[in-house]
């Protein structure tokens, strides 16, 4: 009756976190592109921060790509 009882637990708490970890990480990952840790009153800075890292994305898939272009010959 115990393994039971450790299943049904183990059971219900997978049901209650599954999913947590990927949008708590998407949600990290909009949160910093979209600038939301500059200064609420600096809209320059604000502005700055996504500007800046839009175009590292931007370069990061870029730069995958031209490597896998690279390697792939």
């Amino acid at each position: 009756m115990t393994q039971r009882q450790d299943h049904d637990e183990i059971m219900a708490r997978a049901e209650r976190e599954s999913g947590t970890f990927a949008s708590s990480a998407l949600g990290r990952a909009a949160d910093h592109l979209a600038g939301k840790d500059a200064p609420p009153d600096d809209p320059i800075e604000l502005w700055g921060r996504r500007i800046g890292r839009g175009m590292a994305v931007i370069a990061a898939i870029w730069l995958v790509a031209w490597l896998v272009g690279w390697f792939g010959r």
